[in-house]
């Protein structure tokens, strides 16, 4: 049986006549009023509005507080010669902030350059040290973007040394602001902005448009780009941003954005996907590995060869960026699912020498493997620790972390995200406090997230005319995400792909002509166990499209699943070898001696059941019986227990199925030879006397057995003698003998059946209430 990871939540109570009357007027599907309704569009004036994104529905910048004494500040120092620097941040967001500011102060004739902070020496948010030679060097104003919020030390130094500092950010507010010259922050304490999920670039944005006295359309391409990237609410006003930049994307006369979009070889229509997957982490990769001023220069160059150039020096980097996130991820995964972190309902996994700018996309693969609030640190220095840290929806990371925050060297985040650098001898503390605030918070890794289901959807109403009216919900993401669907179907076509054979690949098929595929990221493990299993199949996920030569078909992605029924893997052998024992998970023995002779191969977390002492068999665990029973019945005990996953290997050192048993000619043979011979050493003699006797040398050894246990033969010290006078007895009485019978048996049905015979047979034995 395979168990969904997630608690599916599917429609209910709903109101099936504002459903209709929103599907009628709107003229859409009823199916989609349904998703409109649930995401909370009950009447047909937000489902319209919601549907027909347009500028009259963006928010009035002027609302935002302090916006105009930001923008009196740089216009007078645009009027007075003043050189303004735009310090900005390495991320998309950032990078697409400082652009987007720089075009519009250059647009009103200011003097003005930017400076992007680098990850591993200046670190993020305003530096007391790169202020100071900002200043040095003539700067006279500065305008932060995509961060500053939290920069008190080094806003006070440019106080100090006579420069204001204009802020302009949307990251989580500290109890006490910095005294910079203006605050603009859609969140502000004084304010009342209507909106507070802009990121960044939308912050910028609104400044430019107060800055310009218009909305720059042609910066929306910016907006879009570090607004997915950044992962803020795609509602609101947010959706009429991303919407439009989306569109400005696909025809944009940026020679850096182009050259991007080229080398990740995106066509339009640009979907959010393809901006958050190819685009974004492209950006992301040089404040990662490299300098992050590049990034800036790529959006903003008109030369087409210098962003060309750029362009390759960026995929570059995001391919090594890629390599070593696949290294580091393995290591740090299996940290994760050690015995000590099993037991926790948070992680921080610590290593060394590991890339710095990588530790928060490793976070991220952890999270999604584990379910887990998740920091990752590296050692930079002998006693510093830095690393980033990611989490579950559930889990506000910046609130379980902020109120230990004097513990760090260096803290900031929000709710999904953070970065920190901490002193070694505060890990521990760190560590306890982290688990400790998350689970009094109530997460309990143990219990499942919620997902919540659109609906039930039939394979034949995956077509193209579903993927149109769902396009209709884009752009996706957060807050606004792809809807996911429950799909019930037989399964084919069952394999493992990937360059690891990562992923899991199947059809869901209705019948022998309606086939639609499947994919499930980083579930290929999952596929022996789904090919082994009869039951229908239940997924969640979403209708992708997939384009092949000019040709539309249609595919799931799937988020979760869930298959009833046991599944039996068939795995039988005659050799065992030590990969056989690698896995953590219970194995199975029969036989004491066997279990003794393999348990130095078998990995120290796993669990052993030797039957022939205890049946401790624990349940729900994915499972290996390793060897042979001497008896069906002995399965029995397997029974009463339930199991993940089953897999038999049914070995035994000999097997006897094919081996003919000796005729009574045979007997007859041996035993007239031993009556005429006296004193044969079996070890030394014992192949001559097979190969005279005409028999196999296994074939003499039973036969000798047999005589010794019926009394005809006596050995002592290796010596074998025949009894003068033996005792009357049936060969078929001989213990060895009604041994070699059953063990036959026992071969036939569990070894030499068919796997189809074996699956119908264990299921039976199992289950043995079940008709």
């Amino acid at each position: 049986m395979i168990d969904s990871q997630y608690a599916w939540h599917l429609p209910e109570n709903q109101d099936e006549n504002r459903i209709n009357e929103i599907s009628t007027t709107l003229k859409i599907s009823n199916l989609l009023a349904q998703i409109l309704y649930q995401r909370g569009y009950q009447d047909v004036k937000t489902a319209h509005a919601f549907l027909n994104p347009q500028p009259d529905q963006l928010h009035d910048a002027n609302l935002l507080y302090d916006i105009h004494k930001a923008v009196d500040r740089i216009n007078a120092a645009i009027i007075a010669g003043e050189h303004i620097t735009i310090y900005g941040d390495y991320d998309s967001d950032g990078l697409t902030s400082t652009a987007l500011m720089y075009e519009a102060l250059a647009m009103v004739g200011a003097d003005v350059d930017y400076y992007i902070p680098n990850r591993f020496k200046d670190g993020y948010g305003p530096n007391v040290t790169v202020y100071e030679d900002l200043i040095a060097r003539g700067t006279q104003l500065i305008v932060t973007v995509d961060n500053g919020v939290a920069g008190h030390l080094a806003i006070n130094r440019a106080n100090e040394l006579g420069v204001d500092v204009i802020v302009t950010d949307h990251h989580a507010l500290p109890k006490e602001l910095p005294e910079a010259f203006a605050i603009v922050h859609p969140r502000h304490p004084e304010g009342h902005y209507p909106f507070g999920e802009l990121s960044g670039v939308g912050v910028a944005f609104k400044v430019a448009s107060v800055l310009l006295e218009e909305i720059p359309q042609e910066m929306l391409d910016l907006v879009a780009i570090g607004e997915i990237a950044d992962l803020v609410s795609l509602t609101d006003e947010n959706r009429v941003l991303v919407n439009y930049g989306l569109k400005m994307i696909a025809q944009t006369e940026r020679p850096g954005l182009q050259a991007l979009l080229d080398i990740a070889k995106i066509e339009a229509p640009i979907t959010s996907t393809a901006v958050g997957f190819a685009i974004a982490p492209r950006l992301n990769a040089l404040g990662r590995l490299g300098d992050a001023m590049d990034g800036v220069k790529l959006l903003v160059t008109q030369d087409i060869d210098v962003a060309e150039e750029l362009a390759t020096k960026i995929d570059q980097l995001n391919q090594k960026r890629q390599t070593i996130v696949q290294e580091v991820s393995e290591v740090a995964l299996k940290q994760a699912l050690s015995a000590e972190n099993q037991k926790r309902n948070t992680l921080v996994i610590v290593g060394d020498n590991w890339h710095e700018g990588i530790l928060g996309i490793v976070a991220s693969k952890i999270v999604e493997q584990t379910h887990k609030p998740t920091i990752v640190l590296t050692h930079v220095e002998q006693n510093l620790l830095k690393g980033s840290g990611r989490s579950v929806a559930s889990v506000d990371l910046y609130a379980a972390l902020a109120p230990i925050s004097d513990h760090f060297v260096g803290f900031g985040g929000h709710a999904a995200a953070a970065g920190m650098a901490l002193a070694s001898e505060e890990l521990v503390f760190i560590k306890d406090t982290f688990e400790a605030n998350v689970t009094a918070s109530g997460f309990d890794v143990q219990q499942k997230i919620p997902l919540e289901v659109a609906g039930k959807l039939e394979l034949n109403a995956i077509n193209a005319n579903l993927y149109d009216e769902l396009a209709k919900l884009a752009p996706f993401g957060m807050d606004n995400p792809k809807p996911e669907f429950e799909i019930t179907a037989q399964v084919g076509d069952v394999k493992q792909i990937g360059q690891a054979q990562q992923h899991l690949k199947f059809s869901l098929v209705a019948e022998p002509q309606q086939k639609v595929p499947a994919i499930a990221f980083n579930q290929g493990l999952l596929a022996a166990e789904i090919k082994a299993n009869a039951q229908a199949i239940k997924v969640i996920g979403t209708v992708d499209e997939n384009v092949w030569q000019g040709v539309s078909s249609y595919q799931i992605l799937i988020k979760d699943l869930k298959q009833a029924g046991l599944a039996i893997i068939d795995a039988r052998t005659n050799k065992l070898k030590k990969n056989l024992f690698a896995k953590n998970q219970q194995y199975v023995f029969f036989k004491h001696k066997l279990a003794k002779q393999v348990q130095p191969y078998i990995s120290k977390d796993a669990h052993i059941v030797d039957l022939e002492k205890a049946n401790n068999i624990l349940d729900d665990q994915i499972t290996t019986i390793v060897d042979l029973p001497a008896d069906i019945n002995d399965l029995n005990m397997l029974q009463n227990h339930t199991y993940r996953q089953l897999t038999v290997i049914f070995y035994t050192p000999q097997q006897v199925y094919l081996a003919k048993l000796p005729t009574k000619h045979d007997f007859a043979n041996l035993y007239k030879f031993i009556a005429q011979h006296h004193d044969l050493l079996i070890k030394d003699e014992i192949q001559q006397l097979a190969s005279y006797l005409q028999v196999d040398k296994s074939q003499l050894t039973f036969m000798i057995q047999v005589f010794f246990e019926l009394g005809f033969v006596t050995i002592d010290n290796g010596v074998l003698n025949g009894v003068v006078k033996p005792p009357k007895a049936e060969l078929g009485t001989a213990p060895s003998y009604q041994a070699r019978l059953k063990k036959q048996a026992v071969e036939k049905v569990l070894i030499y059946s068919k796997t189809t015979e074996l699956k119908d047979l264990l299921s039976k034995i199992l289950n043995p209430n079940v008709d």
